[in-house]
């Protein structure tokens, strides 16, 4: 491997020095406070970009009830629009629209190029560890990530190994959670290499903002986000097994009971592409085909949103009643591209996730562009031990949840909470890792009791084909509750506009 080069520091990163915020002590910011926590809007006094001084200057002048009446007529808007997500519960499902705050959160030029080369990179890590662990298995032989937690991983697809994908790719689309500390730094909060979601939101948000606040976004050099459909479809395509001139692309759905359904009709529209459920495919003499009025029409590219288990009951659970029988054995011959690919839900575990930092160095002799969190792998002795020792200030994740369900915050987490979870690290230690608390960036947030700081992260979305491309801007969470720092729509948050300045 080549000598580690060293990258420039992260250019959202600002002294302490300079973190006080603004005081713009007019309009809806007249009571605004920040303590403690690198503001998105405020969060520079005398070298605030000009860019964030419109936005803010702006919003300034606009009357709290005028923006309530906005955000009220939004919300309407999402709802007859169908723009929602379903909210399980023991004895129902509830569709939901996810609740969206007026006041953008804005990205300057300089810190998105940062954001952008980041994620670029982790990506290109991903892909490489996958073929690796898939294929030669150089990085266990060498130490670099124990072997038991690769191949002992559930998500580990055994079916997969051997297998060639059509140019190296495993993670065709990625979502890269984001979060920025007390200095302003990025940091990587968690990879999403399975099915991520939510850019369904962050097109239509635009779509909104653009509709309901012209004033505020008039004249500003905004990145458009219109090319994902576009991106996607094209990715989808160059992925496409390489005998084929005119790849049939079809995103592949659980069916319209999934959370994201709303999501997966919309990609579908702005692709271009029909959306399918199991029973429109079928595999014959290991090629997969589209059940339609003129008979059956080869398919060659699968966007599916479904995990693995789910895929074919030939293959994985043979309970299975949403998948298609014999599909996995189609792609393994490679007669159709899965995306994203079996198996990939390894790279987005969270214990693999502590081992990104070595994995970027030992596949790409970099330094890691954008930080990660530090990761106490209760697996490991000395992991649980910290953690067991420390748990009133850190968070504890299970490694194979997803949308913050299952996890304790330490610092907000009663005495007798505390001792339930400590049960159940002590049960299964190899289900968790903890981190420290991290005093999560905050965002101007429209409240009932006017605007007020509140906590946000942010997704961005990549596409990988022959090369990648990260959409500008991205999901930004916002967490609702005052003092909560759980962001996920499933757990009460909502999200913003995310604004990435042209220059």
């Amino acid at each position: 491997m080549s000598k580690p080069v060293l990258q420039s520091p992260d250019p959202s990163a600002t002294s302490l020095s300079a973190l006080a915020p603004a005081k713009a002590a007019a309009g809806i910011f007249a009571a605004y406070d920040t303590p403690d926590f690198f503001c998105e809007l405020m969060r520079r006094t005398d070298d605030i970009p000009p860019a964030l001084r419109t936005v803010r200057d702006r919003l300034a002048g606009f009357d709290l009830s005028e923006l309530r009446h906005r955000t009220s007529t939004a919300e309407t808007q999402l709802y007859r629009l169908g723009i929602t997500f379903t909210v399980y519960s023991d004895r129902e499902a509830i569709d939901r629209i996810l609740p969206f705050d007026m006041i953008p959160r804005v990205l300057t030029a300089l810190e998105w190029d940062h954001i952008d080369r980041g994620v670029q990179q982790r990506v290109k890590a991903l892909n490489l560890f996958l073929r690796d662990i898939y294929h030669e298995r150089h990085v266990l032989r060498d130490g670099i990530i124990p072997a038991s937690l690769v191949l002992g991983n559930p998500n580990y697809c055994d079916a997969m190994v051997g297998v060639r994908v059509p140019g190296d790719v495993y993670v065709h689309i990625n979502g890269t959670d984001l979060i920025r500390d007390s200095s302003g730094r990025f940091m990587v909060l968690e990879d999403n290499a399975r099915t991520p979601s939510g850019v369904s939101y962050v097109i239509e948000n635009r779509h909104m903002m653009l509709r309901l606040m012209p004033d505020l976004a008039s004249g500003m050099p905004l990145r458009s986000v219109e090319e994902y459909g576009l991106k996607l479809h094209q990715t989808l395509c160059e992925v496409a097994p390489e005998s084929v001139t005119d790849p049939q692309v079809v995103l592949f759905s659980p069916g319209i009971y999934n959370s994201a359904y709303f999501e997966h009709v919309f990609l579908a529209r702005e692709m271009g592409v029909p959306l399918v459920e199991g029973r429109d495919l079928i595999v014959e003499n290991h090629r997969v085909y589209m059940r339609t009025v003129a008979g059956l029409r080869p398919v060659h590219a699968i966007y599916r949103r479904l995990n693995d288990e789910y895929l074919d009951p030939l293959a994985f659970n043979p309970d299975s009643m949403l998948g298609v029988p014999g599909l996995v054995e189609a792609y393994r011959r490679g007669n159709v591209t899965l995306a994203n690919a079996l198996g990939t839900g390894v790279a987005d575990d969270k214990a693999v996730y502590a081992y990104m930092p070595r994995l970027i160095r030992y596949y790409l002799g970099e330094d890691p562009i954008l930080d990660s969190v530090q990761t106490h792998i209760c697996a490991e002795p000395e992991g649980l031990a910290y953690t067991l020792a420390n748990m009133n200030k850190l968070v504890i994740k299970p490694v194979g949840e997803s949308g913050g369900y299952g996890l304790l915050i330490g610092s907000q987490a009663t005495q007798t909470e505390l001792d339930e979870f400590r049960a159940k690290l002590l049960e299964d230690p190899s289900n968790y890792i903890s981190q420290p608390v991290i005093d999560l960036s905050v965002s101007p947030t429209l409240c009932p009791s006017g605007v007020e700081a509140r906590h946000v992260d942010l997704r961005p979305f990549a596409l990988t084909g022959k090369n990648t491309w990260v959409l500008p801007g991205g999901l930004s969470r916002v967490a609702l509750r005052k003092g909560s720092l759980v962001v996920n729509s499933s757990q009460g948050g909502g999200s913003k506009d995310t604004w990435v300045m042209a220059r």
